[in-house]
């Protein structure tokens, strides 16, 4: 894993983390608490699902571009 995919994961977890604690010091009845976390995470995972999408298809794009250098060099 390369430093700028380590600086990505420790990034999203802070946020991540941030969000969580705020939610959670939040003066709200436990019920709107629980309503608001599970909207958020659900928020979440659809915008980690996209970026996972996304990712594999720029690495896959990635993987036929250096095939294809491959193969005109050799």
């Amino acid at each position: 894993m390369s430093t700028k995919s380590k600086l990505i994961i420790g990034i999203l977890g802070a946020a991540a983390a941030g969000v969580v604690i705020g939610l959670l010091v939040a003066p709200e009845k436990g019920a709107d608490m629980r309503k608001k976390i599970r909207k958020t995470a659900g928020d979440w995972a659809d915008s980690l699902g996209h970026l996972w999408t996304r990712g594999k298809e720029y690495a896959s794009a990635g993987a036929e571009n250096a095939k294809n250098k491959a193969s005109q060099n050799s």
